[in-house]
């Protein structure tokens, strides 16, 4: 059935199809190069006009003040509900303090709540708006060996919708 000239023809296809594929390869990275070989003062070619302004210009940022005087306390008892896994509103702690009244309330003041000592550190502040934000931002960026787990809340809405929740609550 396979005579010399069956494997040599296996053969010589395995290797012409070798040869197209590193040849495809080959002229593929050539023709659509990115990078390299341009030095320090690489332009682009072309720029299509899309008629919004540059990021650096279209980001203004607005301050958190303002943010907070238009926020929406409906809208941060939504944005809660990430809270709601370790924070109670009822005057009970779990596996953070209560967060009644912490609105204008000193940081690690609620007695009897296993505060970290990171967080002792922080108690001669006050949680006002701006502190609130910060620390909501990145609680573990803000107080560097806090126990809180949390991650942040990336958007000033929500954060400032929030911040006017907790306000609202006694």
């Amino acid at each position: 059935m396979f005579d010399t000239m069956t494997s040599t023809k296996v053969v010589g296809a395995g290797c012409g199809a070798l040869l197209v594929f590193l040849l495809g390869g080959w002229a593929g990275e050539t023709l659509y190069s990115v990078g390299g070989g341009h030095g320090e003062d690489e332009q682009q070619a072309y720029v299509i006009d899309t008629g919004a302004a540059p990021a650096e210009e279209a980001a203004e940022a607005v301050p958190f003040a303002d943010l907070l005087a238009a926020a929406d306390p409906a809208a941060g008892q939504k944005v809660f509900a990430k809270c709601s896994a370790c924070h109670k509103v009822d005057g009970g702690d779990a596996t953070g303090p209560h967060l009644n009244g912490v609105v204008d309330r000193q940081v690690a003041s609620i007695a009897g709540y296993a505060y970290s000592d990171a967080m002792l550190t922080h108690a001669d502040k006050v949680w006002n708006g701006e502190e609130l934000n910060a620390f909501l931002t990145s609680p573990k960026g803000y107080v560097p060996g806090t126990k809180m787990t949390f991650a942040g809340l990336p958007k000033d809405t929500d954060r400032a919708n929030l911040v006017a929740y907790l306000a609202t609550l006694p």
